[in-house]
């Protein structure tokens, strides 16, 4: 079988490795001209629709603090308009009238003037305008951002994360060597990991991750070149992205027979090439014009879909979406549900008062 030049280097170093048919007799290697680590790659999380987007920007303890504050306010001013002397010219107030007064402005609203005008109330009443003044604004802000800039949820970084979440892991099939190490390591994770490993070509390997859970070893250059040429968005965001851990670091040299009389001289172009940094230059400049194509390619299919395809693609990230939105509008839906009912109880079980007949016209006699 013909191998491609990558598959015959990985079969020659997987031969010195291990030394097998007098490979190390063989073969020698160049000078490690640079240091590389072998990395995953595994599909963006993405941000689920939940009815709760309307609770995240306050925490849990936070709401309990401010329902607790409301019902200690509500219950203080409905003993304050119960008593006599503190009665307003509407009469004693009902606790329904309360309560829509004192949450209506902890929401913004303003007074109706119905509550009583004692000095203790006014305390009161000035100090829960001033909560619900700091608290409204803290709200607003921490929803604004939260919509505009959500926190996306936790993604794997490290190979004990990594083996939770995926059911399996797919690598280049002639990089038969890591499996075989990663199943002899002292790590439980990762004789996981190499216990999940199947050889896979480097795209099916990152589509199936797109779909599946699952995710695909490699070096660092090589998945970000093709996660850059194939896998990102216009506005610089990528669907996969690299988990920060090193699954092994390796140091990368040419295979050359054994004892041939070039080798000195590619160790000294080797040792001049990456002591001035040119290998590191040549993978930042490469990097940087891959994800410049990939850009130019998306503005060219776009400028081919039309003016309204641009529009959308530079403003569909920018605007709120339903899944923004469904939080309260659930919630306006529930309201409006529970009235309707509520109504209807009340019309079941209220009759309304027939309204006595007048009395006829009195007739005046005179003796």
């Amino acid at each position: 079988m013909k191998l491609s030049g990558p598959q015959a280097m990985a079969q020659i170093l997987a031969e010195y490795e291990s030394g097998q048919s007098g490979s190390r007799s063989r073969w020698d290697l160049t000078f490690p001209y640079d240091q590389t680590a072998a990395k995953f790659a595994m599909a963006t999380p993405v941000i689920t629709p939940s009815w709760l987007s309307f609770y995240y920007p306050l925490s849990g303890q936070v709401w309990i603090g401010v329902l607790a504050c409301t019902l200690t306010v509500c219950f203080t001013l409905v003993k304050i308009t119960r008593r006599k002397t503190w009665q307003t010219r509407h009469g004693v107030l009902s606790t329904g009238s309360v309560v829509l007064e004192s949450v209506g402005t902890l929401l913004g609203q303003g007074l109706y003037g119905r509550l009583s005008t004692s000095q203790s109330n006014h305390i009161l009443v000035g100090t829960w305008l001033f909560f619900g003044v700091v608290v409204g604004t803290a709200y607003r802000a921490s929803l604004i951002a939260s919509l505009t800039l959500p926190r996306l949820p936790p993604r794997p970084e490290t190979v004990e994360e990594l083996v939770k979440v995926v059911d399996r892991v797919t690598i280049r099939s002639f990089d038969g060597s890591y499996k075989k190490f990663f199943l002899n390591s002292e790590s439980s994770a990762y004789r996981e990991l190499g216990s999940m490993l199947v050889g896979e070509d480097v795209m099916d390997g990152l589509n199936a991750a797109l779909k599946m859970k699952s995710a695909h070893i490699s070096s660092p250059l090589n998945l970000q070149l093709i996660t850059y040429r194939n896998f990102s968005k216009l506005d610089g965001t990528s669907s996969l992205y690299l988990g920060k851990e090193n699954l092994l670091q390796v140091s990368i040299a040419w295979p050359v027979p054994h004892d041939a009389p070039y080798t000195p001289q590619i160790d000294k172009w080797l040792r001049i090439i990456s002591q001035a940094g040119l290998y590191e230059q040549w993978k930042k400049e490469t990097l940087e014009a891959a994800a410049s194509e990939s850009r130019m390619k998306q503005r060219e299919e776009i400028k081919q879909q039309g003016q309204d395809g641009a529009e959308h693609s530079q403003t569909n990230f920018r605007s709120l979406s339903i899944i923004h939105m469904q939080g309260p509008l659930m919630l306006l839906l529930v309201s409006i549900t529970l009235g309707s009912v509520a109504f209807v109880v009340e019309r079941l079980l209220v009759s309304e008062p027939h309204p006595s007949p007048s009395p006829g016209p009195t007739r005046l006699t005179f003796d």
